[in-house]
């Protein structure tokens, strides 16, 4: 005899994406509508799996509102902190647990588009959430 039809299995559930990213505006770290809605939606989805830490990293753009090398540096790492704890706090504003929420400033160090010095790129300014 023939063998048995195949049954169509189910296409598997989306995943939840395991990382959001939010953008700042220049010299900013506060959040914007569209940048809550992003927190939001990985603070929901962090409800439905399994997961042990939350690591959010900032970062910023090469460009600096104080001018000089170190200084720039400096205060761009600073920013990139405000940023992740901007973030952190929405995401506790959410419901999460900020004993699961590690926080990390990077500066202007990897960037997502690489740029001349001193160039204000709006994919830099970012702050990522990664679900572990």
């Amino acid at each position: 005899p023939p063998p048995p039809p195949i049954a169509n299995a189910p296409a598997p559930a989306p995943q939840a994406a395991r990382s959001y990213l939010i953008f700042f505006d220049w010299d900013k770290a506060d959040l914007t509508d569209r940048a809550r809605s992003i927190v939001s939606e990985a603070a929901q989805a962090a409800t439905h799996i399994a997961l042990t830490r939350i690591t959010v990293s900032g970062y910023t753009d090469n460009s600096s509102a104080h001018p000089g090398q170190k200084a720039g540096e400096e205060y761009n790492m600073k920013l990139s902190i405000r940023r992740a704890t901007v973030v952190k706090a929405e995401l506790m504003r959410d419901g999460i647990a900020g004993s699961t929420i590690d926080i990390h400033g990077y500066g202007d160090t990897h960037p997502l588009v690489q740029t001349g010095p001193n160039t204000k790129e709006a994919q830099n300014r970012r702050v990522e959430i990664i679900f572990r």
